[in-house]
């Protein structure tokens, strides 16, 4: 345990806030040892009994776990905080963030009113026309739209779904790399993440049937635009994955599509294959807005009811106001036009980048979305290495589970102009990188 950090506390409950707090404080890093239980027990004049039960809680929840004669140490992503990103030093171009060009979303969200009068909203939490809307935005891609639902954002439906699906312990099968928010969730449900490798062409079958095998209760995946690797299903990867997933009809298929109409690839879902346990998940935060915080799903009936059972007992339903406000932009004509201009402008940079990267012999992924994934050798040689240039990169580590090393570059605000540069940059910084390390 790191000398600088005393846990105190003379019952279970008190000894896990004490640590718990350490970890918020970041006083207890990941990694961190905690003392053996007897050690502790002896030092806070308690029987090992409490000490073992203020562990074994700690662990249910994330926080920390266990490694046999290797002893009890803070989780790498502990459940009280998600793994944050850097700040973005003064001065560099950010290409680490993710997040879409400010300039291609719409400026102005029509006028919406606030609900009037007292009624039920819990009675109608979902508007009727926008019902009506996302149907017929998932059902050309093949999704199947009998039943629908909304929540706070996809984080928000994946974590409902997930906490009233699973108990602690269960196994959950996740892209690696994967989108480090996601697994943050998972790790803080108390669920066990089975990494799952990817390719261009998204969640290899034969890395989903061994995650199978270890008997995993749901399988997060996007069918394109993955974050961060930029893979995409193809047909025929998809029915691949369907025939796996057909004989293992209780595992939950969660199928995110973040990027939706902004990813410049075709939806080959999941969900068109008759697999009794499914939802697709869509939110519109990368091409109307990043704040605006709501999801549409398609799903099972059992699926839908227990997602729909569990809102209405915790927030009951998602705003009118703002399911008013995303109907006004999804059927705005100006709107349309703009995101058509977006879901083009990325495909442009990211293509630009994809060439000049590699016509300097430099490999990287990115078939759809607005990411592309850079396999390196040694990830902080080459962050560092593109800061002192001027760039700012996402290191893999963040998004990486037992995949090797890399890092996430964001295109979404690069322009053409500027992708020879970096690649130029970037071959400079593996030249030095091996000059220094040795490759």
């Amino acid at each position: 345990m790191a000398t600088q950090y005393s846990i105190s506390g003379t019952t279970a409950k008190g000894i896990a806030g004490s640590v718990e707090r350490g970890v918020a404080e970041g006083a207890l890093g990941p990694g961190a040892a905690l003392p053996p239980v007897r050690r502790l027990a002896d030092d806070l004049g308690v029987s090992p009994g409490t000490v073992a039960t203020a562990y074994k809680e700690l662990r249910r929840r994330g926080i920390v776990v266990t490694h046999g004669r290797g002893g009890t140490v803070v989780a790498s992503a502990p459940a009280v905080a998600s793994r944050r990103p850097p700040r973005v030093p003064e001065g560099l171009r950010d290409l680490a963030g993710g997040h879409p060009d400010p300039r291609l979303l719409p400026g102005m969200a029509p006028l919406s009113r606030l609900s009037p009068g007292a009624r039920s909203h819990r009675s109608t939490p979902r508007l009727e026309r926008l019902e009506q809307a996302v149907r017929d935005w998932l059902r050309p891609d093949g999704v199947p739209v009998e039943r629908v639902t909304f929540a706070h954002g996809a984080l928000d439906l994946i974590g409902r779904l997930l906490s009233v699906e699973l108990g602690p312990g269960d196994a959950v099968a996740m892209e690696d790399p994967g989108y480090h928010h996601l697994l943050d969730l998972v790790t803080a449900l108390g669920l066990r993440i089975v990494p799952v490798s990817v390719d261009e062409e998204g969640v290899r079958p034969e890395a989903l049937r061994a995650a199978l095998r270890t008997g995993v209760r749901a399988l997060v995946c996007s069918p394109r635009a993955q974050n961060p690797y930029g893979g995409c299903f193809s047909a025929a990867r998809r029915d691949a994955l369907v025939e796996v997933l057909r004989d293992e009809p209780d595992v939950l298929v969660v199928e995110n599509d973040h990027a939706s109409v902004v990813a410049d690839a075709p939806l080959r879902t999941l969900t068109s294959g008759g697999l009794p346990r499914w939802v697709h998940v869509r939110t519109v935060s990368k091409f109307l807005g990043t704040d605006l915080r709501w999801a549409a799903a398609a799903c099972d009936p059992t699926t839908l009811a227990r997602h729909d059972g569990r809102l209405l007992l915790t927030s009951g339903w998602v705003s009118h106001l703002l399911q008013e406000t995303v109907y006004g932009l999804m059927t705005d004509d100006d709107t349309h036009a703009l995101v058509t201009r977006a879901r083009e402008t990325y495909a442009l940079r990211r293509g630009a980048l994809l060439q000049e990267l590699a016509t300097r012999g430099i490999a990287s992924h990115g078939a759809s979305g607005m990411n592309l994934w850079v396999p390196v050798r040694d990830e902080s040689a080459v962050v560092n290495g593109l800061r002192s240039y001027g760039w700012w990169v996402a290191a893999g580590a963040r998004f990486r589970l037992a995949s090797g090393p890399g890092v996430r570059i964001s295109v979404a605000e690069l322009e053409p102009a500027d992708a020879a540069r970096l690649a130029s940059d970037f071959a400079l910084v593996l030249g030095e990188s091996e000059a220094t390390y040795g490759g």
